[in-house]
């Protein structure tokens, strides 16, 4: 079972011969990415003000599509990360005798040595999960037909995604595997706890997509510092110039989300601030003995998370 997996994710011909090719892979062309990302934030937009002009207020219903979406990013995010785990064994494996007076394999992981071609079986991967954030952006579809509010950061986000992404595949550039094994570990697990709440199952008692996010944006900056110290004391890292424009955009994404965050803990700790209802009181203290400060503890948290649960 390991081996036939092991097989069909990092050894497969179609995995080890892949190489990015602007007139071989689809999606590869500069014209393509800002058609793409122009239409998306266009047909966004669209929506958002038609559902304005019909002064539609109630939900558009969406059935079970949501909870089915959340699926396959789940399972795709896991599959991406397990193939990229493998062929980065494998290549790590393969090429060693290459760098290996150089450069340690965490040094390999975080700083591709100059020349690296975009082809093979990171690359694969590094396509695949390209390709993926186009079906990721079908979240922001949802939100707006939930009457939900639809934020910049929303948006920006996503745009942000696939640029990097495509950065990645055309400059071969150094830290794209770190980062895509731990965006797809994040997605498999913040994709699969949406499943889970679409389908009725319970949630967690704290803002569990707000934490994994700020996990994610923690990972990238240490990986970020990383890269930059290798770059100056192992000779140069490749695609050096992408990673420099990657980290304006990961920062812009930073700034964004702590502004975002800041926000919506201020306007909860104002709904608090204002006095707690009755009814909330008496449902919350089910006549048990509780303090006044852990209920307004757990109604925060469970204020924030619905919030992000909207905007996000």
């Amino acid at each position: 079972m390991t081996q036939t997996l092991t097989y069909y994710l990092s050894e497969h011909p179609s995995i080890v011969g892949f190489r990015w090719s602007h007139t071989h892979s689809w999606g590869s062309t500069w014209s393509f990415l800002f058609t793409s990302i122009a239409a998306y934030l266009i047909l966004s937009l669209s929506l958002r003000l038609l559902l304005s002009l019909v002064r539609c207020r109630r939900p558009v219903p969406l059935g079970p599509i949501p909870a089915l979406h959340s699926l396959t990013m789940a399972l795709i995010s896991a599959t991406i990360f397990t193939g990229i785990f493998l062929s980065a064994a494998a290549e790590i494996r393969d090429t060693r005798w290459f760098w290996r007076r150089s450069k340690t394999t965490f040094q390999w992981l975080l700083c591709f040595p100059l020349g690296t071609r975009s082809s093979g079986r990171v690359f694969f991967w590094s396509y695949v999960f390209y390709l993926s954030r186009f079906l990721h952006t079908l979240r922001t579809h949802f939100t707006i037909l939930r009457r939900r509010k639809l934020s910049s950061f929303q948006l920006i986000n996503h745009s942000v995604q696939i640029f990097m992404s495509f950065l990645w595949l055309e400059f071969s550039q150094s830290f794209q595997v770190l980062a895509i094994l731990s965006t797809t570990l994040i997605c498999s697990v913040v994709y699969g706890y949406r499943f889970w709440t679409a389908i009725g199952l319970p949630s967690t008692c704290f803002p569990f997509v707000v934490n994994c996010q700020i996990v994610l944006l923690g990972c990238n900056l240490a990986c970020h510092i990383g890269v930059f110290l290798l770059h100056i004391m192992k000779g140069g890292c490749n695609g050096i110039g992408a990673w420099i424009f990657n980290s304006v955009l990961n920062a812009t994404v930073l700034l964004l989300f702590l502004k975002f965050y800041v926000k919506i803990h201020l306007k909860n700790t104002k709904k608090l601030a204002g006095g707690l209802a009755v009814d909330d009181l008496s449902v919350m203290l089910n006549n048990k003995p509780c303090s006044v400060q852990s209920i307004v503890k757990e109604m925060a948290m469970e204020e924030v998370e619905r919030d992000k649960e909207k905007d996000v």
